[in-house]
């Protein structure tokens, strides 16, 4: 980046170390600080609808969809969120490709399950092998969200459903009294008032969303923990034009701040919010 930064082996001191922090894989690195800051931006709401939908779904006075949104609660939530990011990734790439198959390769004869195998024709991959790399990555990104907003919507959708039920019933009973809808008392007296309720655990869920940003190193994004691990392993001279000693717990240190910084920003917004939910409240933040 620097233009004294040709012959790496005349540098010393900081020099060396502004060097070192401006190479094409430390602008990466700085790179994925992105990547997971646009990775929550897109998952919290994407997993709030989830947990709306799977909320209105349980709350439902039809049966089987009550059915199906308390299922999809429990389902997701008594399972460890590991075995559900390694399960969603490859049944969202394999349910796609399955899909692109039946309609662009009607007459394909051979079967798709071939033993271990999932063969599907090469039109219909998703993406295709001659795509551009950053098509890949995109894609990989964007299967990254969708898991991540189909486990947390689950968990989202459990304490959407306990603040539908903490509303008092009288207010609604009241709203219908007045001529009022059920359509019309859901949106008007139920949703504006459920939020007090809910807005403890979704900031609770919002935390552990996340600490749970790390779990892109496992569905293969390169993200600030594979960076962390790569640039602070140690690098001998001859792989590297900047050798240096395991490095690893000075990355990883820099992830602890950030992390801790990001957390500390996000309880002071929630705070915020919290007290301007709860203005004219005669509980909790209202009364205080």
């Amino acid at each position: 980046m620097f233009s004294y930064c040709s012959d790496p082996d005349l540098l010393s001191g900081l020099t060396w170390l502004s060097c070192y922090l401006t190479t094409g894989k430390h602008m990466l690195f700085y790179q994925s600080f992105f990547v997971v800051l646009l990775l929550l931006a897109i998952t919290a709401p994407a997993a709030l609808a989830f947990g709306f939908g799977g909320a209105m779904a349980a709350r439902s006075r039809i049966a089987p969809l009550s059915w199906l949104g308390k299922l999809y609660i429990s389902a997701v939530r008594g399972v460890p969120d590991i075995a559900f990011f390694l399960f969603f990734v490859i049944a969202l790439d394999q349910g796609f490709e399955y899909l692109r198959h039946q309609v662009i390769c009607p007459d394909w004869t051979d079967p798709i399950r071939q033993g271990n195998d999932f063969v599907v024709c090469d039109a219909a991959k998703l993406p295709l092998n001659s795509a551009p790399q950053w098509q890949h990555e995109i894609y990989g990104f964007f299967t990254a969200i969708l898991t991540y907003a189909i486990v947390f919507g689950a968990f989202a959708a459990n304490v959407l459903f306990g603040a539908m039920r903490a509303v008092p019933k009288a207010q609604l009973e009241t709203a219908e009294a007045y001529g009022m809808s059920r359509k019309q008392t859901f949106w008007r007296v139920l949703v504006p008032q459920m939020w007090i309720y809910a807005l403890p655990g979704l900031s609770n869920l919002w935390m552990v969303l996340i600490k749970a940003t790390p779990l892109l190193f496992l569905l293969g994004i390169e993200d600030i923990v594979y960076w962390a691990r790569e640039l602070g392993a140690t690098k001998q001279a001859r792989f590297s034009d900047y050798p240096h000693g395991d490095w690893r717990l000075w990355y990883f240190l820099a992830l602890l701040v950030f992390y801790l910084a990001f957390t500390r920003l996000s309880e002071i917004v929630l705070d915020r919010l919290t007290q301007r939910l709860s203005k004219g409240q005669a509980f909790a933040g209202g009364v205080a």
